[in-house]
This record gives structure tokens, C-alpha cells and sequence, in this order.
């Protein structure tokens, strides 16, 4: 049986449905109209998008944009504009100086289990692994400079007073354990597990219906993004860096067939006048 003959189950639920679309939809408005037929595709009832919209909203993490339109909220919008640059991806890595940035987190406690998390998440969305429990670091090979580094680990959610630096002149122990904190191994099957699965679907997506398409689509591209946000963009030498650019343009290239898709599908919904013309006839 070929890897793809039969649809996709993942459970999706309505509040990581909701958040994906919105992040879909480059900061234009979503209807809720939109959202239900996509929640149809997921078994999700228009009354659990609505309920989901509610606690959303209530956390400011989406805002009303006009009737039947939201858009994300204040909360989400820094982290949706920080996840939105994985398509930048390969731009954002330069040579790498063999040195490391370090963040020292010890005196930031750890009573907050909602902060701790904050502070991981944030950390770990930018490569940074830990060497101790409260010092992690990474390679000092991505975005401009260290103060870039420390400026987007603070937009992430990392608090203000953690201890963002430069790190060099490591002992030869320390460089190999250092090395270690990343598999770079299972990095590159992961590219090369990715490619396949996403060429090999895209192969057979024309002779799909389009809900299932779309749905299929959906599952897969989200698993290949994320992939991509959490990667830690390891210096060149560390892992197979032209497998990693393929992996990239994968994700790149699967993005846009997914987009296609699902707009074909949004395009092929009913007006609100035809909706309304049809339950008429229904009546």
C-alpha cells in the first residue's frame, strides 16, 4: 500500500485550527464562514469553532474584524510574525565564527510553570539547547548579531532580564558536549524523511478530491512548518547542508501547493446569497 492511499487521521482541534488559518491568511480577515467549512473537514461542529473563537478572543489572541471576520489579536501577533519567518529561513543563517551565544536563566526562577514554558518555547524556537538546566546555548551563526539573537528571544517571550551574551574560548571538553546537544543525524533523516513524504503526496494530489486534499494538505504542511520553525539551523559543517536547502525548498514548494488547494476549496463556497436562496428551496 503506497504511503498516502488512505487520508490522513490526525485529530485537529478547533483552538490550533482556528490559529493556522489566521496565520494562513497573512494578517486579512477570516470568515467565519471559511472556518467552518474547514472545520467540516476536520469533524469539528460550527459550534466548537464558535466556542474556540470565544476563549480566543477572551485571551487576545484573535479580534473581531467586521461581521463574521476575525483576525489574530494583539497576543498573537508578535509570535505569528516570528513563526511567518520560516519561509526566510536560509536568509537568516551566516557563516558560522566557531563561538557560541549563551542565556543564563538561573536567577530567573522556576515557580511559574506557564513562564517556564514561555521561556523553553522561546528558546528552543531559536535553536538554543541546554548544556545545564539554566544555561542553554547555540551557535552563534543565525540573524545579525548577538543583539539580534537576544532582541528576538525577548519579542518570543523570554524575560527581559535573562542573561543573553556572547559565548567563546570554550575548553576542548565543554566544545565536544556542546556538540552533542544536537542530533545531527536524526536532523538530516528528518530532512530526508520530509522530502519524500511531501514529493510523494504532491505526486498523487491530483487524482485526490479536493476536501481531501485540502484536509491531507493541511496535516502534512503543518507538521513540515513546524519542522522548520523548531530546526535549529546548525552551522553548515554540523550537518548535510545541502540536503537541509532541499528540505527547505520543500516546505517552501509544499506551501504553495496547499495554498492553491485551499483556495479552490474556499472558492468553491456557496455566496451567502446562494446560501440563502438555497435554504429557501430546502424550506
Amino acid at each position: 500500500m503506497k504511503a498516502f492511499d488512505q487520508p490522513l487521521n490526525a485529530k485537529v482541534l478547533p483552538r490550533a485550527l482556528l490559529l493556522e488559518l489566521l496565520l494562513a491568511n497573512d494578517g486579512q480577515p477570516l470568515l467565519v464562514s471559511r472556518a467552518v467549512a474547514a472545520g467540516a473537514l476536520f469533524d469539528i461542529s460550527a459550534n466548537h469553532l464558535r466556542v474556540a473563537l470565544a476563549r480566543l478572543s477572551a485571551q487576545s489572541l484573535v479580534q473581531a474584524a467586521g461581521r463574521g471576520a476575525w483576525v489574530l489579536g494583539p497576543a498573537a501577533r508578535e509570535l505569528a510574525h516570528d513563526v511567518a519567518r520560516w519561509r526566510g529561513a536560509a536568509q537568516r543563517m551566516r557563516a558560522d565564527n566557531g563561538q557560541y551565544v549563551a542565556v543564563h536563566c538561573a536567577h530567573l526562577g522556576r515557580g511559574d510553570r506557564t513562564q517556564i514554558r514561555q521561556r523553553e518555547r522561546a528558546l528552543r524556537m531559536l535553536g538554543f539547547a541546554p548544556l545545564h538546566r539554566d544555561l542553554w546555548l547555540r551557535p552563534d551563526n543565525i540573524e545579525a548579531d548577538v543583539a539580534a539573537v537576544r532582541a528576538r528571544l525577548y519579542t518570543l517571550g523570554l524575560e527581559s532580564d535573562a542573561l543573553v551574551c556572547g559565548c567563546h574560548d570554550l575548553d576542548a571538553a565543554t566544545q565536544v558536549r556542546v556538540r552533542q546537544l544536537w542530533d545531527a543525524s536524526a536532523l538530516d533523516a528528518g530532512y530526508r524523511k520530509t522530502i519524500d513524504r511531501l514529493q510523494a503526496w504532491q505526486r498523487q494530489a491530483p487524482q485526490l478530491a479536493i476536501d481531501r486534499a485540502a484536509r491531507e494538505s493541511f496535516l502534512l504542511g503543518s507538521a513540515a512548518i513546524r519542522q522548520l520553525v523548531y530546526d535549529p539551523l546548525l552551522p553548515a559543517s554540523w550537518v548535510d547542508a545541502p540536503l537541509r536547502s532541499r528540505f527547505i525548498a520543500a516546505v517552501q514548494d509544499f506551501d504553495a501547493t496547499g495554498r492553491a488547494l485551499w483556495q479552490r476549496l474556499f472558492d468553491g463556497l456557496p455566496t451567502s446569497q446562494a446560501r440563502t436562496a438555497a435554504h429557501a428551496r430546502a424550506a
